[in-house]
């Protein structure tokens, strides 16, 4: 894998100021930077988007190799997002900072997870890094 994409939905442009106690006091931007120093063998492209509709066309477009996804609220509302997943041949795997089934019972459902490889929930940003992990294995 020479080139992954991480995705992100809405609201994760306000990590390290939203929720401190559930997603952390870091912002995302310092953390994507941190991760492309740690694995400079890859290139690591950046979208987030709060519109579905925008997020549904960067999947559609994407180049990369592979893509790791954190649709936000949107993991358990759109059928939208789902069906894109579906139609690309770009191996995709999902991701949450927090542990969704420790949350309220509506996130403990995910639409969009079947269209996945897989999921990687919980781990706080470290999710995204065991994503990475897994596609350079």
């Amino acid at each position: 894998m020479n080139r992954i994409e991480i995705i992100n939905g809405a609201n994760l442009n306000l990590l390290g100021q939203r929720e401190k106690d559930i997603y952390g006091e870091r912002d995302f931007l310092t953390f994507l930077e941190e991760l492309r120093k740690k694995y400079p063998q890859v290139q690591i492209d950046y979208f987030q988007s709060n519109v579905e509709g925008e997020l549904v066309n960067e999947l559609q477009e994407s180049k990369a190799d592979a893509i790791i996804i954190n649709a936000g609220g949107y993991t358990h509302t759109s059928v939208v997002l789902r069906d894109a997943i579906s139609s690309i041949e770009t191996p995709v795997v999902e991701v949450h900072i927090s542990n969704i089934f420790a949350r309220e019972e509506f996130r403990h459902h995910s639409l969009i997870a079947p269209a996945c490889k897989g999921s990687i929930i919980g781990f706080g940003l470290k999710s995204y890094e065991i994503a990475l992990n897994y596609f350079l294995l």
